[in-house]
């Protein structure tokens, strides 16, 4: 039987920094079209494995597949046409948003609106996706708070045509209305995408198909939101201590 086109699978990857391990002999498998939450403390080796999907880094050990085919066996610039990906640090440029969600001088002006619509931006645009952002070379320029910005970044991600979708931690700079219109946009994306996101926000991982729990560069534990619930171990420690956090705020 021949290989699903997008399946990523990750097989034995090991990854060292100055003989420091990041990701230590980690195995993982993502079905075309699922939805994908890496989760962890800071140092887990979260960022590091989507950097290694990216091929940012080589891995130091293991192999990475996708459909199949490992990763290193194609050009670097066709293998990164599959994704899209949204980090942290983020940037926001001194042009038009269209310019700035295709990240092109050329853009389709609906799918950016579409794109916008999907991250959940709704501030009104004077001029459309023709609004100049920033006051670098436009006194008028649009400023934008931190929420909006990242939503527009998360609209790249939105607007590129392929298979993958990498957001690392979508929801930072995002009040808990906006972080629930994100994980709407994210199921509406996974229609036709594979999304990959890692979050601290538990809250966000709930409608995830499978969730990773990493520590040390390892896997820990893996499943739905309900499957690791009932096993009652990590993920629902962690989840349970946030929403109890979330309950003591409500009712102060």
């Amino acid at each position: 039987m021949s290989e699903v086109k997008n399946v990523l699978h990750v097989e034995n990857a090991t990854m060292q920094f100055g003989g420091v391990v990041a990701v230590d002999n980690l195995n993982l498998d993502v079905n075309e079209g699922e939805i994908v939450a890496l989760i962890g403390p800071n140092g887990a080796g979260k960022t590091t494995l989507t950097n290694l999907l990216l091929r940012l880094y080589e891995p130091s050990g293991g192999r990475i597949l996708i459909g199949g085919q490992d990763i290193r066996d194609c050009t670097l610039q066709s293998h990164r046409d599959r994704f899209a990906a949204v980090f942290q640090d983020f940037q926001l440029f001194a042009c038009r948003v269209g310019e700035n969600v295709a990240l092109s001088p050329q853009f389709d002006p609906e799918r950016v609106r579409r794109a916008l619509d999907h991250s959940g931006f709704q501030r009104p645009l004077p001029r459309g996706v023709d609004t100049q952002l920033l006051r670098e070379f436009d006194d008028d320029g649009l400023m934008l708070s931190g929420g909006e910005s990242q939503k527009v970044a998360v609209a790249r991600a939105f607007y590129k045509d392929c298979p993958f979708v990498i957001l690392d931690e979508p929801s930072a700079n995002l009040d808990p209305v906006a972080e629930y219109q994100l994980n709407r946009a994210m199921l509406e994306a996974a229609r036709d995408k594979t999304v990959i996101f890692i979050s601290h926000r538990l809250s966000t991982t709930v409608q995830a198909d499978k969730i990773y729990v990493m520590e040390q560069g390892r896997i820990i534990e893996s499943g739905s939101h309900s499957e690791l619930m009932a096993a009652d171990g990590t993920y629902a420690y962690m989840f349970r201590l946030q929403a109890e956090k979330y309950k003591n705020a409500k009712s102060e």
